[in-house]
């Protein structure tokens, strides 16, 4: 198995604020997602643009993914967004209000033509009624190289407001929207990071929302505060005692008299061969990590 790019931990900036844009040179998350968008106020979107873009160019960020949320193609900075962070080569793009399978394939077209270097991917907010109606055929388009599509962003505020649902503990109107997505996402092999926990100051409720995220199947979450990043990152990571047993388990499925095997019995479990592959992919994120 190639080498993975851990996502447990993604972290919203505003490109508004050029403090925080350092800042984030410094903050533990694997990702960080410099907005344009949502955490900019119209009249700072020019500055923000130029700020952000200026800040991709000169790097300095280390092993941290970093990802530039543009505004949607319908708003009057759409277009100059996406073409400044094409040229400015990100590692990837957030894409905002995604709603079909067109909004993919032609903001990859747009990158292209802008000239975003090839390792520019794509990442799909789902925010909306129609994105979730919508997420297999959405997310169906990264069986297309040229779609660029790699990772899907799950927008839970904005979804609890066009849907009218609460957002309570335990997320059970959630829940529904969170399992498409992450069905889509497994179905034609993307990442899905989880939505935004807002009381940032609830480590008890932050912590249970993490663990349930990732019980669901979430690669990771995405932040709106620094302090959040510490907790994410254990949450999301797989611990010491699951590693040491997924080692084990690739270790006896790799004798060569278990070759023709499908089932073992380890440590008194019964392991199916299917648990080696999820065996592999523990180690993989967990080497992964370790670079990091």
């Amino acid at each position: 198995m190639t080498c993975l790019r851990p996502r447990r931990s993604v972290l919203y900036m505003p490109g508004s604020n050029a403090r925080a844009l350092e800042k984030a040179k410094t903050i533990a998350a694997d990702a960080l997602i410099l907005d344009l968008e949502d955490a900019v106020a119209p009249d700072a979107k020019e500055l923000a643009r130029n700020q952000v873009t200026a800040a991709v160019k000169a790097g300095g960020f280390g092993r941290r993914e970093v990802v530039i949320r543009v505004n949607g193609a319908a708003t009057p900075w759409g277009k100059d967004d996406l073409v400044a962070a094409a040229l400015a080569g990100p590692d990837a793009i957030l894409l905002p209000k995604v709603s079909s399978p067109g909004d993919i394939m032609l903001t990859a077209m747009a990158l292209r033509d802008a000239g975003a270097p090839d390792h520019t991917r794509i990442w799909a907010m789902m925010e909306t009624p129609v994105a979730i109606l919508n997420a297999d055929s959405i997310v169906r388009t990264a069986l297309d190289p040229n779609s660029r599509l790699a990772v899907l962003v799950m927008g839970t505020n904005d979804i609890a407001k066009e849907t009218r649902a609460r957002l309570t503990p335990g997320r059970q109107s959630m829940l529904a929207y969170l399992s498409i997505c992450v069905a889509a996402a497994r179905a034609h092999g993307v990442e899905i990071v989880d939505g935004v926990y807002n009381d940032f100051s609830n480590e008890a409720g932050f912590r249970a929302e993490c663990e349930q995220g990732r019980d669901l199947g979430m690669d990771g979450k995405t932040l709106i505060h620094p302090n959040q990043v510490a907790l994410c990152n254990e949450v999301f990571a797989p611990s010491e005692t699951e590693i040491a047993f997924a080692r084990k388990i690739i270790d006896v499925f790799d004798l060569p008299e278990n070759a023709a095997k499908g089932a073992l019995q380890i440590d008194g479990k019964m392991v199916e061969r299917l648990h080696a592959d999820m065996a592999r992919r523990t180690v993989a994120i967990a080497d992964a990590i370790a670079v990091v």
